[in-house]
């Protein structure tokens, strides 16, 4: 079995290069700021490349074409509208909370990136990992209700005001089962460490997904629908419902204000799908089969960020397969669905799983 040292061999020689060359500081600070530049050019790529293809499955679901015009099958099409958006004016809006109204979108976009700079995306391309690393990713991600309330209310808009306070019944309420989820695979893994977590998954059969049976499934597909819910995406767009209510908590933002709050909703999507495949898909982790030496060693060929983002590909597809299929629901039976079903069901499969890794029914 090959084994791997902890980060790939072109960033240890760029570490090795600045620390040689610089005093410590200095080569700290550099790469802290190439990190950092990293983390944000990969943010906006990805936030880019997720919007061009949403719109070309809604126009598959659709049966239209979607975008086809600005570069090969429209694949510019994004690159056009980030920079219109950027050229457009913000406009200035009579009797808001100036204050708080400016604030809002930079709570969105901080706990965005926050959390998108905690995933491990390969083999050494994790950027903080701490040893709560799940509660982190809870806590920081809750950060961004902040933002939409305090838009809604900043606004001084009924519309607007309407939103806010559903997008945060909303939230607060699945969170809880996104949050209890994850506590499930925490009690099946005994930490918190994302590091820990992937590292254990290095067998498909380990994939935590299988290795603590049915309890790990109901997790996950829990998971899936509260995460969902979080992102404000249909069915569960109540707060953003453009026949009720224009366009919700942002209505009153205009160009780059509301570039964030439409950027961080499609990095969002992101980061729910990358943080089921760090947790039950085996993260980074190539499929892998105990004793099948030569097939293990052709997916190891396959470089560890492919796997993530692979994995999480796929958990993208199937949120936009749910988001172009199901009709919006209304706001009792959202919150019905969390407090009557999947909170419930939560806590009984939170306590199987206790009574599984009590007696070591999981796989080993």
């Amino acid at each position: 079995m090959i084994k791997y040292i902890e980060a790939p061999y072109y960033l240890d020689l760029l570490d090795n290069f600045l620390k040689t060359n610089l005093p410590e500081w200095a080569a700290l600070a550099i790469e802290y700021v190439l990190i950092g530049l990293v983390l944000l050019t990969a943010y906006a790529v990805i936030a880019l490349a997720l919007i061009y293809v949403e719109r070309k499955v809604t126009g598959f679901f659709q049966a239209r074409l979607g975008p086809n015009r600005v570069g090969p099958f429209g694949i510019i099409q994004s690159v056009a509208d980030m920079i219109k958006i950027l050229l457009k004016e913000i406009i200035r809006i009579d009797n808001v909370d100036k204050f708080l109204f400016y604030l809002a979108p930079f709570f969105m976009i901080v706990s965005s990136f926050l959390t998108f700079g905690a995933l491990p995306f390969g083999r050494g391309l994790h950027v903080v990992d701490f040893d709560n690393g799940i509660f982190y990713l809870i806590a920081v991600s809750s950060l961004s209700i902040i933002g939409v309330l305090l838009a809604g209310w900043a606004s001084n808009n009924k519309y607007s005001m309407i939103g806010a306070m559903r997008s945060g019944a909303q939230f607060i309420s699945y969170e809880l089962s996104a949050a209890m989820a994850l506590m499930t695979i925490v009690v099946l893994t005994g930490t918190m460490k994302l590091s820990t977590i992937v590292d254990q998954q290095e067998y498909v059969y380990h994939w935590n997904i299988f290795r603590g049976h049915i309890p790990a499934v109901i997790a996950f597909v829990i998971y899936l629908i509260a995460g969902h819910a979080e992102t404000n995406r249909g069915p569960f767009d109540l707060p953003e419902a453009e026949s009720e209510l224009t366009a919700g908590y942002h209505t009153e933002y205009s160009g780059l204000q509301f570039g964030f709050y439409y950027l961080a909703e499609y990095l969002n999507m992101f980061i729910i799908a990358g943080i089921a495949t760090t947790v039950f898909l085996g993260g980074w982790q190539p499929i892998q089969v105990e004793g099948w030496d030569g097939f293990n060693t052709a997916m190891n060929f396959i470089p560890s960020f492919v796997w993530f983002f692979g994995k999480t590909g796929f958990l993208v597809m199937l949120s936009l397969w749910v988001r172009w299929t199901f009709p919006r629901l209304r706001i009792d039976q959202l919150l019905n669905l969390e407090w009557k079903y999947l909170l419930p069901i939560n806590m009984v499969n939170l306590i199987l799983m206790v009574i599984i890794v009590i007696y070591g029914l999981y796989i080993h």
